[in-house]
């Protein structure tokens, strides 16, 4: 059985996106955990995949009808759907890409992306990326996350695939970086 990539819309699927959320929340591992596994950051609930689904695509991988993988986006007017991101878009607002700041293109947010354990190592992350480029609108220019510098299995992975560090910052508890793709 092959891995298929489909938009989440059912109940099930957020479900099981939360469910994998939970397996690989930072909170939820070993420092030595995230530092061989990497880890996801934010804690979103039910309600704001729905909310997210609403304005753009929640590409997912299934494998035998399960979650594992998934790539949550947000619109860049998405800022106040989670407090604790309030501080990662205001420092993509002070970010300059190209001789330009971040606002001056039309970009999606990388909202949270994370691969099962055992699907790991098979590029399933840019495909999950790739798929959800496919999937919006043609008039978005960047994609545009923050990695913690601790997930540096994150940053690595991002960059192999095409992702740039457009800046850093501190929030007050730990150094970020600002990673951008261009389509």
């Amino acid at each position: 059985m092959e891995i298929v990539f489909e938009t989440a819309v059912t109940d099930h699927h957020f479900e099981q996106i939360l469910d994998l959320q939970k397996q690989n929340l930072y909170s939820s591992l070993s420092p030595e955990q995230q530092i061989q596994q990497g880890f996801v950051f934010a804690e979103h609930t039910m309600d704001r995949l729905k909310t997210m689904a609403a304005e753009i695509p929640q590409v997912i991988a299934l494998y035998n009808g399960k979650v594992v993988g998934y790539n949550l986006a947000m619109t860049s007017g998405m800022k106040n759907i989670l407090p604790s991101l309030v501080p990662m878009f205001e420092e993509f607002e002070k970010t300059v890409f190209k001789g330009k700041l971040l606002g001056e293109y039309k970009y999606m947010v990388g909202g949270q992306v994370c691969v099962a354990a055992a699907f790991r190592g098979q590029g399933l992350l840019s495909k999950l990326y790739q798929e959800t480029r496919r999937r919006i609108p043609e008039s978005y220019q960047l994609c545009v996350t923050e990695i913690s510098d601790r997930n540096q299995n994150s940053l690595k992975t991002h960059q192999k695939m095409g992702f740039e560090i457009a800046g850093s910052y501190h929030d007050g508890q730990e150094p970020w970086n600002v990673v951008v793709w261009e389509f």
